[in-house]
């Protein structure tokens, strides 16, 4: 049995959360829930975005599912998601691509996924004002070690699935000091995996080339600014990040989460679609060894999408949360 740290979130978090829940239940998976929970809801109710108890739950269990996460502005935090990436070192943010039939997109044939650099960059939060001239500094800090951490995540990614090429996007032509210790590092790693193919390509060519053909590109690595933008830009060529799902991986603890904003707009309205919490929770399994109950959820819930009328709405279903849960359950 494995215990996992829940953590439903805010705004919809909660409906999707038990949507994963039940559907783990019926599948008779043996994960036994450890819930704790962090950000708006929780400083609401106890003036805490991050209690101690959640912290003590991770550190425990060293593996937590996630809702979506609102921080409230001004009140300490960045992005309570960077606080938990950096204090635990997860420095692998692992989001895959893939086209689904049943999920409308406008490409087909997309199977690919993306390390983003989880830890440092221009997100380090090593920032500078100097009011009396009106300039801001934002430190784009890289390092050998961070660096050489998530290349070689991304080639051993690769070597152990079956994959046979790693793309590194870059700006090394403008950055010559912080992006050649990337491209550097990429070069070691490849070295290591000499079966993988490896190559780099300039960030802004990166984003014409993955608009433009997708499908030629298998696993994709880069720094964290320039990840959290291409982790997007590909959730939106194969559906959006209402059905992608996401891991944040060190290597002690690993958290997987939906990606997608907490939407408190339709809180409590069983509009919500758990498809992105559900995929990042069968990441969970895979992480933890369970192919099997994975592979059995995801061909239920792959059968359930190919049934418009029985997903939410914006797959072009009616169904609400709890009812697009309870067709995945009865396919299992």
């Amino acid at each position: 049995m494995h215990v996992v740290t829940l953590i439903p979130g805010d705004g919809i978090g909660p409906e999707i959360t038990k949507s994963v829940t039940d559907i783990f239940a019926a599948a008779q998976v043996p994960v036994q829930w450890e819930e704790q929970n962090a950000g708006q809801t929780t400083f609401d109710q106890s003036g805490e975005l991050i209690p101690t108890a959640l912290l003590k739950s991770l550190e425990k269990n060293k593996v937590g599912l996630k809702g979506p996460l609102t921080t409230p502005v001004g009140k300490g935090f960045r992005s309570i998601n960077i606080t938990l990436r950096q204090k635990y070192d997860l420095y692998q943010n692992v989001r895959p691509a893939k086209t689904t039939p049943g999920i409308k997109s406008r490409y087909e044939g997309i199977d690919l996924v993306l390390f983003r650099e989880n830890t440092e960059g221009l997100y380090s939060g090593l920032e500078v004002y100097d009011e009396r001239l009106g300039i801001a500094d934002s430190f784009n800090r890289i390092t050998v070690e961070g660096s050489r951490k998530i290349c070689r995540a991304a080639f051993a990614y690769a070597a152990k699935h079956g994959r046979k090429k790693v793309t590194l996007a870059h700006k090394a032509n403008i950055l010559k000091m912080a992006g050649t210790l990337m491209l550097n590092a990429c070069k070691e790693a490849a070295n290591e995996f000499p079966h993988i193919v490896f190559e780099d390509k300039i960030i802004d060519n990166m984003c014409m080339q993955l608009v433009n053909k997708p499908e030629q590109f298998d696993v994709v690595v880069t720094t964290n600014l320039f990840g959290d933008i291409l982790s997007d830009l590909c959730a939106g060529l194969v559906g959006g990040l209402g059905v992608v799902s996401g891991a944040n991986i060190g290597d002690n603890m690993a958290i997987f989460e939906a990606v997608h904003g907490s939407a408190p707009d339709i809180a409590g309205q069983g509009k919500a679609n758990p498809t992105a919490l559900l995929r990042s929770a069968l990441m969970m399994l895979h992480y933890l060894g369970e192919h099997a109950k994975a592979d059995q959820i995801e061909k239920a819930l792959e059968a359930t999408l190919l049934h418009p009328e029985q997903c939410t709405g914006d797959l072009g279903g009616r169904a609400s949360t709890s009812e697009f849960a309870q067709h995945i359950i009865d396919k299992l």
